[in-house]
């Protein structure tokens, strides 16, 4: 794992777009693996910024949401095909076509998961994804003592996830119980891993996920095993870190090839 700690989320934010970019500028039809959520909003504000500012074009990028909520359409308000279309895709020049979010209205569920499979591995595999880290240590809707080497499925949500997104639904009854997410498997196959947590909620998940045991019960934990997963903290998320001094020191003195700053 490369952990990377910055002041403040905005600056971790800067710093997660400049790798973006430099994915993009390497490989202009790279196929990107994006999330949602509060965490990455700035990170999407500051793509557009690239874009906008200096050039950065997503013309030829192709694009794979990790989840979305069972039940709700896309023209839903916090559907995440929404989400993503007002936070990120109009604002850039990327190709509606190339975008890609799990259809949470299928008729035949099982079926549209294993279509989405089918899309990535089409589309060459997923070059970079983005991931957030939950408060019980999910990534994508990867709850707890699921399998390590699930595919995209149907996924029932944890009372913590749901208490915890559920004041943008109004109340937790309202808010949907299940969602179509990547598996940790399939997470894993991306080429590179890109994990944002910020904030002092996330001090446990990020102790576990970096420094704890590979387990079940801590699904990001999983990245453990990843050839090349880039984590982005926060002061705060990184509070608990046994290890922390250790991870400034390696990130001060990489040689040039390996910065993105």
């Amino acid at each position: 794992m490369e952990i990377l700690i910055r002041e403040t989320p905005e600056a971790g934010c800067r710093l997660a777009a400049k790798i973006i970019a430099k994915v993009v500028h390497e490989k202009p039809a790279a196929v990107l693996g994006l999330a949602t959520g509060r965490t990455p909003l700035q990170l999407y504000r500051e793509l557009i910024r690239l874009h906008r500012e200096e050039g950065l074009s997503f013309k030829d990028v192709t694009t794979f949401n990790l989840d979305e909520y069972v039940g709700l359409p896309p023209t839903h308000d916090q559907s995440y095909r929404f989400f993503m279309q007002e936070n990120l895709f109009r604002h850039i020049d990327i190709d509606p076509a190339r975008t890609h979010v799990p259809n949470g209205t299928a008729a035949d569920l099982q079926s549209e998961c294993r279509a989405y499979e089918e899309r990535i591995a089409s589309a060459g595999g997923i070059d970079l994804q983005l991931l957030g880290l939950g408060r019980n240590g999910h990534i994508g809707f990867n709850e707890p003592t699921g399998s390590l080497r699930s595919r995209t499925w149907i996924k029932i949500l944890s009372e913590q996830t749901l208490r915890d997104n559920s004041a943008v639904f109004g109340s937790f009854d309202t808010m949907p119980h299940h969602a179509i997410t990547m598996g940790v498997g399939t997470i894993l196959e991306a080429r590179h891993l890109l994990l944002l947590a910020f904030g002092p909620a996330k001090v446990r998940a990020a102790m576990e996920m970096i420094e704890g045991p590979l387990a079940a019960i801590c699904p990001a934990s999983a990245l453990q095993l990843h050839p090349r997963a880039t984590i982005v903290l926060d002061e705060a998320a990184a509070a608990g870190l046994q290890s922390a001094e250790h991870y400034r020191w390696i990130d001060r003195h990489k040689l040039d090839w390996q910065r993105y700053e």
